[in-house]
């Protein structure tokens, strides 16, 4: 889960101010050391941590603060504004407006995930109504070349590649000039990488920016490598002169060191994030929202962004209707199972949650109990799906049988849906459930190999 643990000591620390009336010098200072903890174990630079604490006790301490009608939410809003300054303030947009083709250079370690990100940002440029073209320049490592033809191939995007032997250079700059005859507006040159910063990389690096003259210099970093993503930053931007970050394996990372560290040492912004292994789990990064997730407030906007983009508005209208007439069947719950897998699992629309971020863990989470409910709903007949009153002893042995689960395992998914019926019943007359705490949820959520709210 994104910045798991550091989220979790946060938000504890937050939760902890938000409703005090009276906060006082000494309670900031437990606050910044409690931060400041938390920071430095989850790999954030040591500057950096130093001059954020000190920026936000020097503002924590004012007295129209700590005599304000809500201190402690005062001092909550301070540091998420100053948690969202560190990861860049505003959210950067790329810069296409040059005469196309706009070209966008691919830089960093290999391993980083440049080629991966590469074909990732073709897509959403893709789905935006850009025509990209991406560049196999990495000539050096093996099978560079045939995995982003794989990675086009997959998301339908050509890929421009030249015979081995190739020098780089002269591959970035006969692209661009067969993407101006193509009608490509966006060129995309997945450089090569080495396993550590050296002369020769940066010295090619740089002839492909003199020859293709790039509006964009990406760099992509592994968040996994903590602060040390940071220290490759500020190398790759003392060469290149970097327009922006990439942070790949961003989903994988539960420390949170290299975001907080990048922006502030690089003084560039963080442009995307890679967020899971599937080609369309790449997004725009945005710092004030991805301060609130840390934060424990969540990503509403988010959430609702990602459920937009898996429903139209007549299947949103259907699902509500079918809850409030209580006619929710097996079938309409294995569809959301199904969204929610597309959506990027449970533990990543739990982390995007008010009141849940932060205070969930990796281990609180099973996402193989979603995989045992969908094999046991599809072991179902259509029939059985719609009306599952017909379930009786014979059925659910046969279906415990083809789904390779146990009739036990059967009988408590069917307990599950059928509390799901009625906690539905009672929200959709306006009473809604009185709350969550330690309430098994259905799909295998609750009890073995799930979560509990």
């Amino acid at each position: 889960m994104i910045f798991g643990n550091l989220a979790s000591k946060l938000s504890e620390a937050m939760r902890k101010f938000r409703g005090r009336t009276r906060v006082t010098e000494s309670d900031v200072k437990e606050l910044m050391r409690e931060v400041r903890l938390a920071l430095l174990e989850a790999d954030v630079n040591y500057k950096v941590v130093k001059d954020f604490t000190k920026t936000v006790s020097e503002k924590a301490v004012g007295s129209s603060v700590l005599e304000g009608l809500n201190p402690g939410q005062q001092v909550v809003k301070i540091v998420n504004d100053e948690l969202k300054e560190l990861l860049g303030g505003q959210e950067a947009k790329l810069d296409l407006g040059r005469t196309p083709p706009n070209v966008i250079m691919m830089a960093g370690l290999q391993g980083a995930g440049k080629t991966t990100a590469s074909a990732k940002l073709a897509l959403m440029l893709k789905k935006q109504g850009k025509s990209p073209l991406l560049v196999a320049a990495d000539v050096y490592r093996p099978a560079a070349i045939k995995q982003l033809e794989v990675l086009g191939g997959q998301i339908q995007v050509p890929v421009f590649s030249m015979p081995d032997g190739t020098n780089p250079v002269v591959i970035a700059k006969t692209a661009k000039e067969r993407a101006l005859r193509q009608l490509n507006d966006v060129v995309i040159v997945d450089t090569a990488g080495r396993l550590e910063i050296d002369e020769k990389l940066m010295e090619e690096l740089e002839n492909i920016k003199k020859a293709v003259d790039p509006s964009e210099i990406l760099l992509v970093v592994d968040s996994m490598t903590g602060q040390n993503a940071a220290n490759v930053a500020v190398a790759f931007n003392e060469r290149l002169n970097i327009t922006g970050v990439i942070l790949s394996k961003l989903d994988s990372d539960t420390r949170g060191g290299a975001a907080l560290s990048v922006a502030q040492m690089t003084g560039k912004p963080i442009k995307f994030a890679s967020v899971g292994e599937k080609m369309n789990e790449f997004e725009t990064f945005k710092p004030d929202r991805m301060a609130g997730r840390i934060l424990g407030m969540g990503d509403v906007l988010g959430l609702i962004e990602q459920a937009e983009q898996m429903y139209t508005e007549k299947e949103a209208r259907e699902l509500e209707k079918k809850i409030r007439q209580q006619t929710f069947t097996l079938e309409d719950f294995l569809g959301q199972l199904r969204q929610i897998k597309k959506m990027g699992g449970i533990g990543k629309l739990l982390g995007m949650m008010p009141g849940v971020a932060g205070q969930i863990r990796e281990e609180d989470i099973d996402e193989k109990g979603m995989v045992k409910t969908e094999a046991i709903i599809c072991s179902m007949t259509a029939k059985e799906r719609k009306n599952p009153q017909i379930l009786n002893a014979g059925r659910r042995k046969r279906i415990a049988a083809g789904s390779g689960t146990t009739v036990q395992d059967v009988n408590r998914l069917m307990r599950q849906f059928e509390m799901m019926r009625d906690m539905m019943k009672k929200m959709s007359g306006g009473k809604g459930p009185k709350g969550f705490g330690g309430t098994k949820m259905p799909g295998g959520f609750g009890g073995k190999g799930g979560f509990k709210f």
